[in-house]
C-alpha cells in the first residue's frame, strides 16, 4: 500500500473563481502577449547586428528627396482625413440637482392624512398606504406647493411656477459652479414629459436668461423618464454637427397639474413615487473644457419597443370612468421592462465588454442552440465592464429586478436606492441625483466607468456610459451635502404605517 498522500479534490484546493480571474486576463490582453515575443525578438535582433550594420542597412536603402516628400504627403494626408473624420469627443463639464426646500417635505404621516382628506374611498385610501409602506421611499421627499392644498391646486400658474423655481434652481447652481455665462450657450435641451406649455419650457429659459437669438432650442415632451438620456443623444448629434458649441442639457417633471383625484388604482401610483426634481448639465465638445470637465460620454444606446401594443400602453395617459386624467401604469410594467433591457443590454454588451466575457457569451448561446436548450444562459458580467451604476429610481422593484438580473451587489445599487429614498422617484432627473450620491461618498475615481440606465414610457430603455476624467472631490454643496453622512440607511421590506 503507497504511503503517499491521496491527492486532493480538485473542486476544494483551487479557487475556481481564481481560475476564471486568469482566463479572463489572458482572453483580454491576447494582443499584448501576442505582441511581447515579437518585440523581444526584434530587440535581440537590433543588439546582436551591432550599430555598424545598421548604420550600413540604413544607407542600402538609398532614399531620395522625392520618396521623402512623398511619403511625408501620404502620412499627413492620411493623419488629416484620420483626424477630420472621427467624432468630436463629447465632455460632461458640470451638472447641478435642485434641493427642493424643506417646507415642501411630505413625510408618510402628512401625505396619508392628506390622501384621507382629499379621498373619500377607504380603499383606495389603503391601497395607497400599501403602496407607500413597500415605496422605499423616506420622510423627506418633497411634493410642489400647489400639492399641500387640500384639495390640491393643478392650475396653470401653479405649474410654470414649479418649472420655473426647479429648473431656474438647477441652472443657477450651474452656471455658478461652471463660471459659463448665458451668452456662451450654444444649444438649449429641456425635456418634461408631462407638463408642455406654450411657450415651451425652453423659451421661458432663454427668456429668463436672455439666450441669444440664434441658440439652437429644443422641447421635448411626452417621453418619460428616460427622456434626459434622450436629450443627452440630442446633444451629442448636435455637438458633432457643430464645432466649439456648449450644450446645456435639462432634465425635469412638474408634478403640479398631474395629480391623480380619482379612484382607479393603476392611476394612484404616480402619487405615491412621484416627487419633485430637475438637473441641469453642461455638455461641450471644445478641447480646453477637457482639463476641467468632469466626464466624457462613450456611447448612448436606445431601445424602443413601441411597435408592440403592449408595450406602448403599459404606461399610458388617460381618463377614468369618472373624467379624472392620469397615468395608468400596466401591470405587465416589470415584463415589458424587462424585455426592453434585455434588447439594450444585448446592444450595448459588444461596445463595453470585455472580450473574455464577450466569448463566454457566444459559446453559451451556441451550445443552448446546437447542443443542450436547458444550458443555464450565462449573463455577462457586467461588473468588469463599469465601477458604478445609477439605475433609473423609478420603484423600489425595478431596483430590485436589475440587481437580480445583472447580479448586482448592494453597493452598486445603492444609489439608486438611497436616491429613491431621500428624494422619489424624481423621473428624468433621478440619474443625476444618483451620480451625485456617488461623488458625495468620494467613490468617483479617474478611469472610473459609469452606466446610467433609464426606463420610460412608450416602451423605452435607454443607457448612457461615461468614462470619468478625473477624481471627484465630494462637493460641498448640492443635494446630498447636508445629509450624506447619514447614508446609506436601511430600508426595510415593509414600513408598517
Amino acid at each position: 500500500m503507497s504511503s503517499r498522500a491521496p491527492l486532493p479534490q480538485f473542486s476544494s484546493s483551487v479557487k475556481l473563481k481564481y481560475v476564471k480571474l486568469g482566463y479572463q486576463y489572458l482572453v483580454n490582453n491576447f494582443l499584448t502577449f501576442l505582441l511581447v515575443p515579437v518585440m523581444a525578438a526584434v530587440t535581440l535582433e537590433v543588439v546582436r547586428r551591432g550599430p555598424e550594420e545598421l548604420l550600413a542597412l540604413w544607407r542600402a536603402m538609398q532614399f531620395d528627396l522625392i520618396q521623402i516628400l512623398c511619403s511625408l504627403f501620404v502620412i499627413v494626408f492620411a493623419g488629416t482625413v484620420y483626424f477630420m473624420s472621427r467624432p468630436r469627443p463629447v465632455y460632461l463639464v458640470d451638472y447641478a440637482c435642485f434641493k427642493p426646500p424643506a417646507v415642501c417635505r411630505v413625510p408618510y404621516s402628512t401625505f396619508m392624512e392628506h390622501t384621507r382628506l382629499i379621498n373619500s374611498d377607504e380603499k383606495s385610501v389603503q391601497f395607497q398606504m400599501r403602496i407607500l409602506e413597500r415605496s422605499g421611499l423616506g420622510e423627506e421627499t418633497c411634493l410642489p406647493p400647489a400639492n399641500h392644498y387640500i384639495p390640491p391646486r393643478p392650475t396653470m400658474e401653479a405649474s410654470r411656477a414649479e418649472a420655473q423655481l426647479v429648473i431656474f434652481s438647477a441652472v443657477d447652481d450651474l452656471l455658478r459652479k461652471t463660471g459659463l455665462k448665458p451668452k456662451d450657450i450654444d444649444i438649449l435641451i429641456v425635456n418634461c414629459s408631462l407638463f408642455s406649455p406654450t411657450p415651451s419650457l425652453s423659451a421661458m429659459v432663454i427668456n429668463k436668461y436672455k439666450l441669444r437669438s440664434n441658440v439652437r432650442s429644443f422641447n421635448l415632451s411626452g417621453m418619460g423618464c428616460s427622456a434626459g438620456l434622450i436629450s443627452v443623444d440630442l446633444a451629442r448629434d448636435l455637438l458633432q454637427a457643430h464645432g466649439s458649441s456648449n450644450a446645456l442639457v435639462i432634465s425635469t417633471e412638474i408634478i403640479t397639474p398631474n395629480f391623480y383625484s380619482g379612484h382607479q388604482r393603476s392611476m394612484m401610483l404616480p402619487n405615491c413615487l412621484f416627487r419633485m426634481g430637475a438637473a441641469a448639465i453642461l455638455l461641450s465638445n471644445r478641447r480646453r473644457e477637457a482639463r476641467r470637465a468632469k466626464y466624457r460620454l462613450v456611447h448612448v444606446v436606445r431601445t424602443h419597443k413601441g411597435a408592440d401594443d403592449r408595450a406602448y400602453r403599459c404606461v399610458y395617459e388617460e381618463e377614468d370612468g369618472e373624467g379624472h386624467s392620469g397615468i395608468s401604469l400596466s401591470k405587465d410594467l416589470m415584463a415589458i421592462a424587462g424585455d426592453a433591457l434585455k434588447v439594450n443590454i444585448t446592444t450595448i454588451g459588444p461596445l463595453v465588454l470585455p472580450l473574455s466575457e464577450q466569448i463566454l457569451f457566444f459559446l453559451t448561446l451556441v451550445g443552448r442552440k446546437v447542443l443542450n436548450a436547458k444550458w443555464k444562459p450565462y449573463i455577462p458580467d457586467f461588473k468588469q465592464a463599469f465601477e458604478h451604476f445609477c439605475i433609473h429610481a423609478g420603484g423600489r422593484a425595478v431596483i430590485d429586478e436589475l440587481q437580480k438580473n445583472l447580479e448586482l451587489s448592494a453597493e452598486h445599487v445603492e444609489a439608486s436606492r438611497m436616491t429613491l429614498h431621500r428624494f422619489g422617484n424624481t423621473s428624468s432627473s433621478s440619474l443625476w441625483y444618483e451620480l451625485n450620491y456617488i461623488e458625495s461618498k468620494g467613490r468617483m475615481r479617474r478611469g472610473d466607468r459609469v452606466w446610467q440606465i433609464g426606463f420610460g414610457s412608450g416602451f423605452k430603455c435607454n443607457s448612457a456610459v461615461w468614462k470619468c476624467l478625473r477624481t471627484v472631490n465630494p462637493p460641498v454643496d448640492g443635494p446630498w451635502a447636508d445629509c450624506i453622512h447619514r447614508y446609506p440607511v436601511n430600508i426595510p421590506e415593509i414600513i408598517k404605517l
